[in-house]
């Protein structure tokens, strides 16, 4: 890997929606519901739940609990 690329490296127990919901909060320009994260990845929102709580648990993502609004931990 190139060092002008930023590659997000998830837990090895994450899966390919994990790395589906990074990517998609990496290319975004401000957070995402959980809904608006379902839609664009054309998953149900039950699926997409059980991913993100794995990231949040893992500490690679953020939710603000006012807005409920989901992005990549700082």
């Amino acid at each position: 890997m190139s060092k002008n690329k930023k590659e997000i490296k998830v837990h090895p127990k994450m899966g390919k929606t994990e790395d589906e919901v990074l990517r998609l909060l990496k290319n975004s320009e401000a957070p995402l519901t959980l809904d608006e994260i379902a839609e664009k990845l054309g998953m149900k929102p039950k699926a997409v739940f059980r991913s993100l709580r794995k990231l949040f648990e893992a500490e690679k993502i953020d939710r603000d609990p006012k807005t409920r609004r989901y992005t990549l931990a700082k």
